[in-house]
């Protein structure tokens, strides 16, 4: 399995437009920070004893030529406002699924661009959100769902997911239900991964389904407290009492800091992440 960080910035990316902060204008391009965005590539059956965070160079090497073949399932969570460039970046050519794992702009704005895969493969894009993210899916682009359709529009096949386990295509995802202020949100575990974006409270139900995870990618906003997500030292007090092998920072506004001050000061097995960072398990 291959993790992409698509992108790892909050809702106003970094740099922010207009501002002058040392973050925003910094030249380091770990701290420039797309819409948060992660794809996920599962390889044939094979290829799955093939394990290790931060892997050596050739096992990387022979991941990364499993992950080539047709045979290769690609998924990937949330579509936020950059998600073209995002595609275009990765250089991917198509997707298996898309899943989400709630409605808000940052996290949906890029649906439309589900098209070109549409163009590429031939077929609908399966999508799978709960009701209450169909149902914001719905309002905000209409006109997919128009009964006289407009020629070009995303072509797609929404399938509802609840808080179970469900499988696409061979490959488990287990959601994991937390709390973004007072909004639903769904983290999701694929094997040992596990991704959550846009928390700020997960109970003890729901980290159960977290413990034994080897990487553990959690919301870190800032520094000072904010009502609806995790700050930096709430997300590492997480990280500790869940005890992942290695975890990623994610989602992260300008406010945290710069990139490399900020890693130096993070435990050993706990990371900012960063746009294009690959990981291979």
């Amino acid at each position: 399995m291959k993790i992409t960080f698509l992108g790892t910035g909050t809702s106003q990316g970094v740099p922010i437009i207009g501002c002058k902060c040392r973050v925003c204008d910094s030249l380091n391009p770990k701290d420039k920070r797309l819409r948060s965005s992660v794809m996920i590539e599962v390889a044939a059956p094979a290829a799955m004893s093939l394990k290790g965070v931060n892997s050596p160079a050739s096992q990387r090497k022979n991941i990364d030529s499993l992950l080539q073949g047709s045979g290769v399932k690609r998924f990937v969570i949330d579509t936020g406002p950059d998600f073209r460039q995002q595609m275009l970046r990765e250089r991917v050519d198509r997707i298996n699924a898309v899943i989400y794992t709630h409605d808000h702009r940052d996290h949906v704005a890029g649906l439309d661009d589900i098209r070109a895969f549409n163009f590429i493969m031939k077929k609908k894009i399966n999508l799978y959100a709960s009701e209450t993210v169909q149902e914001g899916i719905k309002n905000q682009f209409g006109y997919i769902f128009n009964e006289n359709q407009y020629p070009g529009i995303p072509e797609i096949n929404l399938h509802t997911i609840e808080n179970k386990p469900f499988t696409i295509e061979g490959v488990t995802f287990t959601p994991i239900l937390v709390k973004h202020m007072h909004l639903d949100v769904f983290g999701f575990r694929i094997g040992n991964f596990t991704y959550i974006t846009d928390a700020n409270s997960i109970s003890e139900t729901e980290k159960k389904k977290i413990i034994g995870s080897e990487v553990l990618v959690l919301n870190a906003l800032r520094n000072e407290a904010h009502p609806s997500h995790f700050t930096l030292d709430e997300a590492v007090a997480q990280i500790n009492e869940l005890k992942p092998k290695t975890a990623y920072l994610i989602h992260m506004s300008h406010q945290i800091g710069l990139h490399e001050e900020v890693e130096d000061e993070l435990p050993e097995n706990i990371h900012l992440a960063f746009d294009g960072l690959h990981i291979n398990m």
